[in-house]
């Protein structure tokens, strides 16, 4: 958990990164669905996801969290590369994990917001934007900030 504090420090300047407690109750939750990229230098990236049923997804630096028992959909809640990993590929190989573990689960959508200007990274593997389904889906999207967009794909 420190190495994936230490990388969100230097990757989140747009919002205040989460607390280790929010972070480790996600990766508790569903261990198989996160991972960490590792190099020479240790870990360089990050991503954490867990399985929601759509479109109930948690709030920012919740200190717990369970996963429903009808989960259809893979909340991809935070993905980050320190600097000395970017250009390597392991922000891509993060993701296709996650995917691959999602599908072994049965889960065939998966869900994220885009902060920080990724709408585009994010589009690359099929997500596209898509409108809050209700008002409590965009207070939540508000607390990532005002450009946040939330984003949707099929697997």
């Amino acid at each position: 958990m420190a190495d994936v504090l230490r990388i969100q420090d230097q990757c989140y300047l747009e919002i205040t990164p989460e607390s280790g407690a929010s972070l480790r109750a996600k990766v508790l939750a569903s261990p198989n669905t996160c991972f960490a990229a590792e190099a020479a230098a240790g870990v360089v990236g990050y991503l954490i996801a867990v399985p929601i049923l759509y479109p109930d997804l948690p709030a920012l630096n919740s200190p717990s969290f369970e996963i429903a028992r009808d989960a259809d959909t893979l909340y991809i809640h935070d993905l980050a590369v320190a600097d000395c990993g970017r250009g390597t590929g392991a922000g891509r190989t993060l993701v296709r994990s996650a995917m691959i573990a999602a599908g072994a689960r049965g889960l065939r959508n998966a869900c994220l917001v885009a902060i920080q200007d990724s709408v585009r990274y994010w589009a690359q593997f099929g997500f596209t934007p898509v409108a809050p389904p209700s008002d409590r889906v965009a207070v939540k999207l508000a607390s990532y900030g005002v450009a946040a967009q939330l984003m949707r794909a099929t697997m």
